[in-house]
């Protein structure tokens, strides 16, 4: 994040340094909290961006802490891809890596703390109990055990803890206010009991700490002084606050929130990305068609182009939809600037050069990247055979069209002009061969009599062609907003979004292509080689974005 760069949670951070301010000379201290129950996606590069972002801006600190309070869908594998995916974006939390459960037994203590102040009691009702007690507005929250004596729930707490209850039976709860105008203030449940083996204590622990007991405990021992998190916990605040002021933690943090990322074309709800991973819909968490970070690493997205994307569309407290458009506009100016310049055909047919001496070959030097003198320039070589796309020929041209057709002449890229002659057609009348003659004084491709030629098209020499499996992705729903209403949203997923082409033919200079390398395939995008299925012995390329730009500027 750019020091110069400024949003609401700078003011108010800058407020809070200030002369007489509640942090004044204090160096700032931020967290990322993940829950370790799925890969990071798009909308936690945000986060990622802000929290480590504003560390940075101020000269701070930022945590990373495993938020794994919940041990019935965590992993090792989880927190293993959220740490790749982190340092990938190009953020490092140095030695203050943390985990929830690293304060399991600070937290219980202070769990009994609150029961011995009278503000926390255990409650028998059932789940379904609670929902039905819970009230409505002007009607207050109930619980027959909310003035249980002190002594009692200290008793059936540590029994809980020993495990003498199956799960549901009980759970500690909040002494607050059980008429309070926020709902997340009438008692709410502290503790539940879970008989779930847990991924770092194992059996030790059978009750766990819901997220607003033990998130500002977590923050306050580190001593976290901005607690960011996104706008749908500002009605938790007030809860935040009351752990704070209730409990001997030994710090104040203060929880600012922000919007959430929304972007059209996508969903982002970790339950719905494992539905579409685990029954099936795409091949798995770093599919290129997923939000996740790891799959749009796949795809060829660049932490540069993500990081942009995130300070552009800024830090705001009103919810908003970004284009999936600006994403890609985000990769392309990057793209634009990093990728090699190489040519490949996707959907090939013969060119023959029927004048070229037969075993000839000649090589020609080409820029790498006109963006990037710096890169250098590389051999490709020209023969008397050559590919060229299908679409690069049409036997009865249509109005306006300049590329190949019989009597018209192109330019073959940094080669020379050719000119049609004829093709050659199998029985079924599909053109298998294109005939052209090439002029020889026009070598890099320009004319010396200065005749003016309306199309360049990209070729490969047939004879070191290297062939390679393409995969062109579009967005994985055809619905801008899959998630809204009452949608399946698997009803919304895009039959479109995935279409390999085989028997593709690439320059030579690609054969030792190498992941996250990218590349600009002339005329038809961006794209990199896939880190999962590719291999020397078969080259397989994703396309990260296409040339076009369709984001309205």
């Amino acid at each position: 994040m750019d020091e110069k760069t400024s949003n609401f949670i700078h003011e108010l951070i800058d407020e809070d340094l200030a002369e007489g301010g509640a942090y004044e000379g204090m160096k700032v201290h931020t967290r990322f909290p993940p829950e370790p129950n799925g890969y990071l996606h798009i909308g936690h590069a945000k986060a990622i961006f802000i929290d480590f972002g504003t560390a940075q801006k101020y000269g701070g600190l930022c945590n990373l802490r495993m938020d794994d309070t919940n041990p019935s869908k965590e992993d090792t594998e989880y927190v293993d891809a959220i740490k790749e995916d982190i340092r990938w974006l190009g953020y490092d939390w140095e030695d203050r890596f943390y985990y929830a459960s690293d304060y399991f037994e600070d937290m219980y203590g202070f769990a009994v703390e609150l029961i011995k102040k009278g503000l926390a009691y255990v409650c028998e009702l059932t789940p379904e109990q609670t929902k039905e007690m819970r009230g409505t507005v002007g009607v207050p929250a109930q619980s027959p055990y909310r003035d249980r004596p002190i002594e009692e729930s200290l008793d059936l707490f540590a029994r809980m803890r020993a495990g003498e209850f199956e799960n549901g039976r009980m759970t500690l709860r909040a002494k607050i206010d059980l008429a309070s105008g926020n709902f997340n203030m009438r008692d709410p449940v502290l503790y539940r009991i879970n008989h779930a083996s847990h991924h770092r204590t194992g059996d030790k622990w059978c009750i766990y700490p819901m997220y607003d007991f033990a998130h500002p405990i977590e923050d306050a021992m580190e001593h976290i002084t901005h607690s960011l998190c996104t706008l749908e916990f500002e009605d938790h605040r007030p809860l935040y606050e009351w752990v704070i002021a209730n409990t001997s933690v030994p710090s104040t943090p203060r929880q600012i929130e922000f919007a959430r990322l929304g972007i059209n074309y996508t969903v982002m709800s970790k339950r719905k990305l494992r539905k579409l991973v685990e029954e099936g819909y795409v091949s798995g968490w770093d599919d290129p068609r997923m939000p996740t970070l790891c799959g749009l690493r796949r795809r060829g997205y660049t932490p540069e182009a993500i990081r942009t994307f995130c300070e552009r569309i800024g830090v705001s407290k009103t919810a908003s939809t970004v284009e999936y458009a600006f994403l890609e506009h985000c990769l392309r100016e990057d793209l634009n600037e990093r990728a090699a310049r190489v040519m490949a055909v996707l959907e090939p047919v013969r060119l023959t050069i029927t004048n070229y001496p037969e075993g000839k070959t000649e090589t020609f030097l080409v820029e790498n990247n006109p963006n990037r003198p710096e890169d250098g320039e590389r051999e490709i070589t020209f023969s008397r055979n050559l590919y060229i796309e299908d679409e690069d020929f049409m036997e009865s041209p249509v109005p306006k069209y300049f590329r190949l057709f019989p009597g018209n002449e192109v330019r073959l890229k940094g080669a020379y002009v050719v000119k049609c002659t004829g093709c050659v057609k199998d029985e079924n009348g599909k053109v298998v061969e294109v005939l052209a003659e090439y002029d020889p004084e026009s070598r890099g491709g320009d004319p010396k009599d200065g005749r003016k030629i309306k199309s360049t098209i990209h070729w490969v020499d047939a004879d070191t062609a290297v062939d390679a499996e393409v995969r062109i992705y579009d967005n994985l729903f055809s619905d801008p907003d899959p998630d809204g209403g009452d949608k399946d949203f698997i009803e919304c997923l895009n039959p479109l979004s995935l279409q390999v082409l085989k028997g593709c033919k690439v320059e030579h200079s690609l054969k030792d292509a190498k992941f996250p390398n990218s590349y600009q395939f002339m005329r038809k995008g961006y794209f990199c080689v896939d880190n999962r299925d590719s291999s020397p012995e078969h080259l397989v390329f994703n396309r990260s974005v296409a040339l076009k730009d369709s984001f309205n500027k």
